[in-house]
Parts: C-alpha cells; sequence; structure tokens
C-alpha cells in the first residue's frame, strides 16, 4: 500500500491540515499525521524521517513562520518532498512561503501557495505523484 505522509510543525496544525486530509480520504489513500518541529524536535525529525516506512511515497511538510521543515526532511531523504506555507505569523506565510521556494540546489521541495488552498493543491500533488508509482 502506497502512504503519504503528513508532517505538522506542531499540533496547532493539525486543524489547518484537515483539508488536504479529506481530499485523501475521498481516494481511499493511506495517509499517517506527524508532529516533528525542525526547531523543537530536530532529532526526533530526523529519527522519523531515518525510519519512514516504506510504504511512504510522498511527504506533505506544513509549517509557518521561518518554515524549516520541509527544506530538512528534502535534505535528508529522496522522496518527494511538498511544502505548505500556514497562513500565520505577522508576515501571513509569505516568510514561510519564501523560504520553502528558496532552497538550495540539490534540496528540492515542491511548494504549495499559502493556506488551505496550498494544503488541498499538496494532497491533489500527492495523489498524482502516487500514480506514477
Amino acid at each position: 500500500m502506497k502512504k503519504v505522509s503528513i508532517v505538522l510543525g506542531s499540533e496547532s496544525d493539525r486543524e489547518f491540515a484537515k483539508v488536504g486530509i479529506e481530499v485523501l480520504k475521498s481516494r481511499n489513500i493511506e495517509y499517517e499525521v506527524v508532529i516533528h518541529s525542525a526547531h523543537r524536535d530536530l532529532n526526533g525529525l530526523l529519527n522519523y524521517i531515518d525510519t519512514l516506512s516504506p510504504e511512504v511515497k510522498v511527504i506533505i511538510a506544513v509549517a509557518g513562520l521561518a518554515a524549516p521543515l520541509p527544506g530538512v526532511i528534502a535534505g535528508r531523504t529522496n522522496l518527494p518532498v511538498i511544502g505548505v506555507p500556514r497562513d500565520v505569523g505577522p508576515l501571513n506565510g509569505v516568510d514561510a512561503l519564501l523560504s520553502m521556494v528558496q532552497m538550495p540546489k540539490g534540496i528540492p521541495v515542491a511548494t504549495m501557495g499559502i493556506g488551505t488552498y496550498g494544503m488541498t493543491n499538496a494532497a491533489y500533488m500527492a495523489i498524482r505523484i502516487l500514480d506514477l508509482y
């Protein structure tokens, strides 16, 4: 079974992620949701990435503010990583968006739009990627 991993930077991202989860559920796509902060739980995040189930084929990383989460994940795995910037903070997600789209060469992060439309599109993108396997 192919699976999508949704990595949230904090518990407060769980409600935000529901729109994408509903898309995956509607297509009967297996998924898991985990919380690992690149700031507050780097070792836990790295351990999670290093021990991913072989069923996981795509990672959706949701983060706000400076948003290092998708880049850290993409730097640690060869799986496709889809970054979703949250519409939070003083710049309403623009800082997160810029952080995700400015990855260094060799650290690709497919970045969706800011907010819930971005989360919805991340789920649709994950489905398209899974269809390629």
